[in-house]
Parts: structure tokens; C-alpha cells; sequence
């Protein structure tokens, strides 16, 4: 406990927690302004083609905002300390590496669980506000037939901010973890798509992105993410997305200089 209380001593004492987590909720407006303008061109549109308007959920739109927040702030709970030397304060005051790494997982990864929920259902709520039965009832669902996915995409901001420390903690690198994080959002999606089948649909299917629509059950139609994998491997494949980096790292770290 006393080691679980420093850490988040630490990450509470930085401006630049406070900075991550606003920008993650700034998310909300986000979603807040596609969901103005997505209304606005609905209403505008002649009557005979809203039959046929489809909109994305802007729930899955805007987590990546968070995602990547969190995910630096992972990432920067570990490489900071190597910046500044810190790290040497830290392991001679806990010389066990694994509960030092653990405490810090602990307290990032409650983070996540805080600002994800609070990102995606916030979004959720005001999009539903804002758009009604537009776009065939698009938002019209019953909450609770929305829940389950709800909750699935609220749960890669945590898998993010525990990738990012798990990450930071390999490469020691601020850099490298964010750009490794933003391949996975951006990048590696699209050139995946773009490789023939089926390797295509398989390498999609374990993008994190593919993940909660598999974990539903629902399936990831009209996308560049495959849907091969069933709920409950999407599920391992979500849990291995944060514990093979953080359990790679904590074996490197007992066997390596600070």
C-alpha cells in the first residue's frame, strides 16, 4: 500500500496529469460537435435521400482521443522517471521491480477505468441528445441493448493506458512508445486494409479497434477491421493487449541496470 501511494503521489502531483486527463474528456465536445453538424446535414438533406443517411457511432469515432491520452500517460508514468533519474530514487527506496511496476499499472490503469467510461458514455449522452431519431434511429436504441458495446469500447482506454506503460517501460522511450501507440490507431489499420485476403480479415480481426464489436458479438461490417474472432477471444486478445508488454517489461526490468 505504501508503495501503491506513492505512485499515485506521483501522478497526481504533475500538471501534466491534469492536462491528459481534460484533453481525454475534451473528447465529449468533440463528439458534442460531429453530432451539431451531423444533425445540421441530416435536417438539410432533401426528404427522399434521409432514408437512406447512415452515421458512425460517434462513441467509437471519439475514443481514440482518450485512447492515445492515456496512453501517453502510461507512458510517461515510466520514461519520466528515466529522464530525470528518478528511476534510481525509486528502486532504492522499492528495490523489488515487480511491485513498483505493479503499483504503477494499479494507478494508471484505474485512471483508464475512470476517464474511458466518462469519455464514451458522455459522448453516447449527448449524441443521443442531439440526434434523437435521426439517421433511421440510429440513436433511438434502448440504452440497455447499447450497453454491452458501451462498455467493451470504454475498455480499451485502460488497455491503452497500461500499453503505454508497458511499452514505456521496454523502450525506456517516450518517443518510440507513442509512435508504436499511434501506428496502432492510424497507421497499421490502413495497411492492413490494403493487403489481399485473407490476410486482410485475419490481421484485422486482432486490431484493437476490431476488438469490441467481436467482443459483442456484432461483428465489424463496412470496416477495415475483420471479425474472425469470437467473444471470448477478442476478449484474451483485448487482456493481452495490456499484460504482454507490462509482464515483457517487468522481466526486464529485474535483469537490467537502471
Amino acid at each position: 500500500m505504501s508503495v501503491l501511494t506513492a505512485e499515485w503521489l506521483k501522478v497526481r502531483s504533475v500538471r501534466s496529469t491534469y492536462l491528459i486527463i481534460g484533453l481525454s474528456l475534451g473528447a465529449i465536445l468533440l463528439g458534442l460537435a460531429l453530432a451539431v453538424m451531423a444533425a445540421g446535414m441530416y435536417d438539410s438533406a432533401p426528404p427522399d435521400k434521409r432514408p437512406s443517411a447512415r452515421i458512425a457511432d460517434l462513441e467509437e469515432v471519439v475514443v481514440i482521443v482518450p485512447q492515445l491520452c492515456m496512453g501517453i500517460l502510461g507512458t510517461l508514468a515510466i520514461t519520466s522517471e528515466y529522464v530525470t533519474g528518478l528511476i534510481r530514487t525509486s528502486l532504492t527506496v522499492v528495490p523489488r521491480r515487480r511491485p513498483l511496476l505493479t503499483a504503477k499499472a494499479t494507478v494508471i490503469g484505474a485512471l483508464g477505468l475512470i476517464v474511458g467510461p466518462a469519455t464514451v458514455f458522455g459522448t453516447y449522452a449527448v449524441s443521443r441528445w442531439i440526434l434523437g431519431d435521426r439517421f433511421s434511429g440510429a440513436y433511438a436504441t434502448a440504452f440497455l441493448d447499447r450497453l454491452p458495446a458501451l462498455t467493451a469500447i470504454s475498455l480499451t482506454v485502460p488497455v491503452f493506458a497500461l500499453l503505454g506503460l508497458g511499452l514505456g517501460a521496454l523502450l525506456r522511450s517516450t518517443a518510440a512508445a507513442i509512435a508504436i501507440m499511434t501506428g496502432l490507431v492510424y497507421v497499421i489499420p490502413i495497411i492492413i486494409g490494403n493487403i489481399p485476403e485473407p490476410w486482410s480479415e485475419r490481421l484485422g480481426s486482432i486490431m484493437i479497434g476490431a476488438l469490441p464489436r467481436q467482443i459483442t458479438g456484432d461483428g465489424n461490417a463496412s470496416s477495415v477491421y475483420g471479425s474472425l474472432l469470437s467473444p471470448a477471444a477478442a476478449a484474451a486478445v483485448l487482456i493481452a493487449y495490456a499484460a504482454l508488454p507490462l509482464l515483457t517489461a517487468t522481466w526486464l526490468l529485474r535483469r537490467r541496470d537502471a
